[in-house]
């Protein structure tokens, strides 16, 4: 368990809120068209990385694993980030963030699921209420920006219309009774404009163009070496 200070902007009013985070779970394949999904994972076998065992998939790692931290250690220069909203349970409350899937590309070959427990994931210190969003959650806008060769460039960006509804993400992974209170969902991501590549920092957020709010983070990839 974890315990992450945020600050909760909702109902027209900022709120300093502390959570404990029980479990972090990291949802996989969660587009809507099966055609492209399908179509990815044939890409990525030609790769070497295994077809996933369902769509969507829900891999479970440490919550400890999660930070607001500036920085982050990595080992090696085969890791990167990814957008992901996120979505946390809070006394019987959904409440909406953004994170960052940090990922080690080449252990992700060897087995996702080892692959996400390899590097810290980086969530941005602000939240949103569910549902004040739900009724136009589809043209919520996710994007990163990647700063690599000391250019940052954009690198992701894309709106929710094109991954599962929310509330199918959550029922599939969790049940009727949905995400549970301390449970972090991050939602899946977009494809990288220019493919999937390492930088040195990485930045994300989530934009809310109905009511004109943005979460942001940004957090510096210190890459440490590997010897043997």
């Amino acid at each position: 368990m974890v315990d992450l200070s945020f600050i909760l902007d909702a109902q027209g009013a900022r709120t300093p809120l502390t959570l404990p985070i029980s479990q972090a779970v990291i949802a996989g394949w969660t587009g809507r068209d099966p055609v492209a999904r399908d179509k990815h994972i044939v890409e990525l076998e030609a790769l070497g990385i295994a077809r996933p065992a369902s769509t969507p998939i829900y891999y479970r790692v440490a919550a400890s694993r999660l930070t607001m931290a500036t920085s982050i250690e990595v080992s090696g220069g085969d890791s990167s980030g990814e957008v992901e909203f996120v979505l946390i349970g809070h006394a019987g409350r959904i409440l909406v963030g953004v994170g960052s899937d940090h990922t080690d590309r080449k252990v992700e070959a060897y087995g996702v699921t080892v692959s996400k427990q390899m590097c810290d994931k980086p969530i941005a210190p602000e939240l949103w209420d569910f549902s004040e969003v739900e009724a136009h959650w589809d043209r919520i806008v996710l994007r990163s920006f990647a700063t690599i060769g000391g250019v940052r460039v954009l690198y992701q960006e894309g709106t929710l219309d094109h991954m599962l509804p929310a509330r199918e993400l959550m029922s599939r992974g969790f049940g009727a009774g949905g995400l549970p209170d301390g449970c972090a969902l991050f939602g899946g991501t977009f494809a990288a404009k220019g493919g999937i590549r390492p930088a040195t920092r990485f930045e994300f957020e989530i934009d809310d163009p109905v009511l004109g709010r943005v979460i942001r983070h940004g957090y510096d990839v210190i890459e440490l070496p590997i010897l043997g």
